[in-house]
Formats: structure tokens, C-alpha cells, sequence
């Protein structure tokens, strides 16, 4: 009896040993954004009304990305204001914008996509102004779409890792597998979210990235196998919505965070 009741502590210690080995490596993820936030600043301003910006705070995203960009930027509002955020509808923004465009200039190069910051900053400065007399926001939020290549992880667990999540490929095409040939060190192309939040001082408080999706599918079609540009990009809800969650830690505290404690 005695041998049983050692034989059962031993049993429930590595189980409990077990369980609190899996649980720290399905949260811990070393790509998380390394995040900038200015508390000083922060804990001197009150941050409760924000707008989000209808342009990017750098140069234009991917035009199949820019087509999801009002989506996205409808669910970083609905984030917000779940977490007790007042968030102005974006035309208080975007008539600013164009008021001062008109004035200015437009700061995109269509020809190279380049921004010409000087103009940027002059634009942005008038819509500070107007949005000062306006209305009784306290930041501008930009919410970049940015897109970048990662590998697929060797092993039987294929798996791509960046900016704190974790994602496996997809088939696209008539075929059901992989060809025994695919190269997995080429890279596949995957979509973040950057989020920049600034004052209106224009003093940035806080930034960072979360991905959000795989934007390339394995072509099924192929026999020495390739990627694809995925037909739905960004159609799961739930990965942008942890991809949100990621770029507004910790302005927005999220929880079981991925990163270091």
C-alpha cells in the first residue's frame, strides 16, 4: 500500500510536471515584436478617444492587402472599444486628410510608392489641427498591413513562426498532398499587422507588430511543388483577431501573451 501511494505522487508529480512543460511551450513564441512603448509619456496623457488612420503611417501595402485593410481596421475598433476605448468613426480622419492633400500634396510617389516625409508631416500636422478643433480625440492610430517570408519548420510538424504566431500551409488546387520534392526552405509569403499610435503632439507612444496569415498556399497542381498567392487572403477572423491582440500588447493587455513575462 505504501508502494502504490509513493508510485501514485510520483505519477500526479510528473503529470503536473508534464502538464506545466506543454502549457509554457504552446505559449511562449520567440518571434514575438519586440514592442516600443513610451510609459512616461503614456502615464502623462490620458489615452481614451482614438481615430484610426486610413492610410498607412508608411509606404502603401500590397494592393491584395489594401483591399482588407477597411475590415481589419473595422475589428482593430471593435478590439478597442471592448477594451474600453472610445473610437471615432473614420471619416473624422479621412475628410481631414483630403483637405490637406489637396493643400500639400499627395506624399506617395505613384510611380516609385515612396512617402515623402516632409509632406507627410506637413499633412499630418494640419490634420491635427482641425481634428484638435473638432473633435475631443486624444491619438491617431495607423494600422499597416505588411507583408514578409518565412520558411516552414523541418520535421513532421510543418509550421511557419513570425511576429509571435504560428501558422501551418495550405493546399490549393485539385491535388491532396504535398509532392515528396517540395522544397520547404523557400520562403512563403505571410501577413502583419503594425499598429503605431501617436499623440497629438505627434509624439509616438507606443508601436509593435502581430502576424496575422499565411498570404501563399502550396500549389497542389505543381509536381516539384511551389507557393501561390492564396485565393481568400486574411479570411480567418480568428487569426486577425489574434494578430490585433499581439500589436496592441501591451497598450491593450492581452491575454496569455506569448512572449516573455
Amino acid at each position: 500500500m505504501r508502494y502504490f501511494r509513493s508510485v501514485s505522487r510520483v505519477s500526479t508529480l510528473l503529470l503536473l510536471v508534464l502538464g506545466l512543460a506543454a502549457c509554457s511551450g504552446t505559449t511562449y513564441n520567440p518571434t514575438v515584436f519586440p514592442y516600443e512603448l513610451d510609459q512616461e509619456r503614456l502615464d502623462q496623457s490620458t489615452v481614451k478617444t482614438v481615430v484610426i488612420a486610413h492610410v498607412n503611417l508608411g509606404p502603401p501595402s500590397r494592393s491584395y492587402l489594401e483591399k482588407e485593410a477597411p475590415r481589419i481596421d473595422g475589428m482593430v475598433a471593435t478590439y478597442l472599444k471592448k477594451n474600453g476605448y472610445k473610437v471615432l468613426p473614420q471619416r473624422e480622419f479621412t475628410q481631414h486628410w483630403n483637405t490637406a492633400v489637396r493643400a500639400f500634396g499627395d506624399p506617395v510617389d505613384p510611380t516609385t510608392g515612396r512617402m515623402n516625409m516632409n509632406t507627410f508631416v506637413q499633412i499630418m500636422q494640419s490634420v491635427r489641427d482641425q481634428l484638435r478643433e473638432d473633435t475631443n480625440v486624444d491619438a491617431v492610430i495607423f494600422t499597416d498591413l505588411l507583408e514578409s517570408e518565412v520558411p516552414f519548420s523541418s520535421g513532421l510538424n510543418r509550421v511557419a513562426r513570425w511576429h509571435g504566431v504560428t501558422r501551418k500551409p495550405s493546399l490549393q488546387g485539385p491535388g491532396s498532398g504535398v509532392s515528396t520534392d517540395f522544397d520547404w526552405s523557400q520562403g512563403a509569403a505571410v501577413a502583419s499587422l503594425q499598429i503605431s499610435i501617436y499623440d497629438m503632439e505627434l509624439k509616438r507612444l507606443f508601436a509593435s507588430v502581430g502576424g496575422l496569415d499565411v498570404t501563399d498556399a502550396i500549389d497542389a497542381r505543381s509536381s516539384g511543388g511551389r507557393f501561390v498567392r492564396r485565393r481568400n487572403i486574411l479570411e480567418s477572423d480568428a487569426f486577425v483577431n489574434e494578430g490585433i491582440a499581439l500589436a496592441l500588447h501591451p497598450f491593450v493587455a492581452m491575454e496569455d501573451w506569448p512572449g516573455n513575462p
